[in-house]
């Protein structure tokens, strides 16, 4: 027997006994930053002058800027439920932020309003097959989460939803044990590093420790930070700066007013500021961890807000102009996000997409990228933008939202529908409708639901019978309620 025919055959047995991971290197890796309670133009590349965010931007500047990219609900566990599921919150029944006491259920309302909220999961079902599981399934994917889950209690955390490995998601929607986003933690999954350690840079070291043992792929990482949401802590150097800067700038705080709300009008806090950068200085450790270890051709890259930024309660720590209010509220400020998709085999550098997306969409385009088989009977809801990365044009359908709940920052319970250009929002205290032409006002202050009437009926029709399809639960008549 020949030498060369012995070094063939050993190839032969080599490539045979392969496990699949190695057949599966070819699909791309996946890194999806998720960004909790950032506004749409809290980066400098979506028009920030003030704060700074140097790693996002050149993350911008090297893949495709969405302009029209939403959330699929105003508050943070129903976006994240869409993004794993490919559904709408109203499908998987996450309708509202999970309250671990449960306080925002019907049952144990105590606030003083004209409805009851609706009833809403706190759990994402063992039934739904997250976006994890499916790259697992049919591409062996590794997998790897960490920061902020907020889909349920222990036996429903990311290690029970397709992740091989989980640092710090749990059921808790902030920072709130230990030292908050220093060391200590008090985190069950996340163990204390170093005490005053800064809890984004430890996620993304976590990150980058996973991509580094994974390198050979495929992997998907799921960044998903605690930052910017509430408590709002910085570190202190970043703090002094951004006070620096707003004095040097001559920046003072101004206020309008939304409902009975204040809602913050220039970007000029420097507590905030110093959290935004601090998040961004996270996504450029990552970044750099693929450029140094030759994944970024082959690595999709996702960088998306899971609700609009926090502008009219807890500290107003930002401004989401031109856009009308923030998190918590149906107006766009709630729902329109900063979204970022670099792949370098499919997206031209530097470009910009102002057709509309949804956070349900990513399921199905990250599948499509992947070369994965698409799994319609669970991502309904989602519609691949694969072609849009591509450069190329897509009609989407028309969207909608369900939010039948009060939030914690003045937003009433509501729906809408965006179709085209324009935008119907419903609101269920008084079945009033507004209508706005967003190509023509972004900010919504000008109602044309008295000037379009059969618009507005049609496109109401649209909504209620969505939510028929959808069995989509409403808010019912609070009957301790009086006006007095």
């Amino acid at each position: 027997m020949s030498r060369c025919f012995m070094l063939a055959l050993i190839c032969c047995l080599m490539v045979v006994a392969t496990p699949h991971r190695g057949i599966a290197a070819d699909h791309p890796n996946v890194v999806f930053f998720l960004v909790d309670d950032l506004g749409w133009t809290d980066l400098g590349c979506f028009g920030s002058s003030f704060y700074e965010t140097p790693n996002v931007d050149r993350l911008a500047a090297s893949g495709m800027r969405f302009t029209s990219a939403y959330a699929a609900c105003p508050v943070c566990s129903p976006t994240r439920a869409s993004i794993m599921t490919g559904k709408y919150p109203v499908r998987v029944g996450i309708t509202d932020y999970i309250a671990p006491n449960g306080g925002n259920q019907p049952e144990q309302w105590k606030r003083k309003t004209p409805l009851l909220p609706a009833s809403y999961s706190d759990r994402l079902a063992h039934e739904e097959v997250t976006l994890a599981e499916a790259l697992k399934q049919h591409g062996n994917y590794a997998t790897f989460f960490a920061g902020k889950w907020h889909l349920g209690p222990a036996g429903f955390y990311p290690e029970d939803q397709g992740f091989d490995v989980n640092r710090g998601g749990v059921e808790q929607g902030g920072p709130y044990g230990g030292k908050k986003y220093f060391s200590p933690y008090g985190n069950p999954r996340l163990a204390d590093g170093p005490d005053g350690e800064h809890l984004p840079d430890r996620l993304a070291s976590e990150t980058v420790k996973f991509i580094e043992e994974h390198r050979d792929g495929p992997f998907l990482t799921y960044l998903s930070f605690y930052s910017v949401h509430t408590p709002l802590m910085a570190r202190p150097d970043l703090e002094a700066k951004y006070k620096a800067k707003k004095k040097a700038l001559g920046l003072e705080a101004r206020w309008g007013q939304e409902g009975e709300r204040q809602v913050r009008l220039v970007q000029e806090h420097a507590v905030y500021a110093g959290m935004v950068e601090a998040m961004d200085a996270a996504v450029g450790k990552v970044l750099d961890a693929l450029d140094r270890l030759q994944l970024t051709e082959n690595t999709i890259v996702v960088f998306m807000s899971d609700n609009g930024g926090l502008s009219t309660s807890e500290g107003h720590p930002t401004s989401n102009l031109p856009l009308r209010a923030g998190k918590g509220w149906m107006y766009e400020g709630g729902i329109r996000e900063p979204m970022i998709v670099r792949f370098p085999p499919v997206t031209a550098a530097g470009t910009v997409c102002d057709q509309p997306v949804v956070s349900t969409d990513f399921y199905p385009t990250i599948l499509e990228l992947a070369g994965l088989p698409l799994q319609e009977q669970q991502h309904v809801d989602g519609r691949s933008f694969a072609s849009q990365l591509r450069g190329q044009s897509r009609d989407r359908d028309a969207m909608f939202w369900h939010y039948p709940h009060y939030g914690n920052q003045g937003g009433s319970p509501s729906g809408c529908v965006r179709e085209g250009d324009w935008k119907l929002i419903e609101f269920y205290e008084d079945g009033r409708f507004e209508l706005y032409n967003l190509a023509q006002d972004i900010g919504e202050t000008n109602n044309l639901a008295a000037d379009e009437p059969a618009r507005v009926k049609r496109m109401g029709k649209m909504l209620a019978e969505w939510r028929k399809e959808t069995n989509a639960k409403m808010p019912s008549r609070n009957p301790g309620f009086s006006q007095q």
